[in-house]
């Protein structure tokens, strides 16, 4: 099974292209996904890359992490899990109400 890979430091002039042929020497790319702002739609300089084997992502992290990709020197290491999202209420953002504030009761 594949491992994916994030990919750090990545000049902002680099493309999927320049990841996929600089990863294909470590092995079979299966994908690459560049992260990109998703207001503005910006290159945000970094990168996730899966590998079609265990062994291929390994190699890519021993052979790559350090190498020069156009005029930057990247980072690659194993993906970690995403982190789960916190869950807001319907309706946006929760405010604490303080003593005083809110219904009216109580005031006169």
């Amino acid at each position: 099974m594949g491992r994916e890979l994030y990919v750090g430091s990545i000049s902002f002039d680099a493309g999927e292209d320049d990841l996929r042929r600089l990863f294909a020497v470590s092995g079979k790319v299966s994908s690459i996904h560049l992260i990109t702002d998703p207001q503005s739609g910006k290159f945000k300089g970094c990168a996730y890359v899966k590998m079609s084997t265990a062994e291929e992502a390994k190699d890519a992290i021993e052979s790559l992490d350090g190498a020069l990709l156009l005029d930057r020197t990247i980072t690659v290491t194993e993906a970690r899990p995403q982190k789960p999202k916190a869950q807001q209420p319907a309706g946006g953002h929760l405010r604490k109400q303080g003593p005083g504030k809110g219904s009216g009761r109580g005031r006169k």
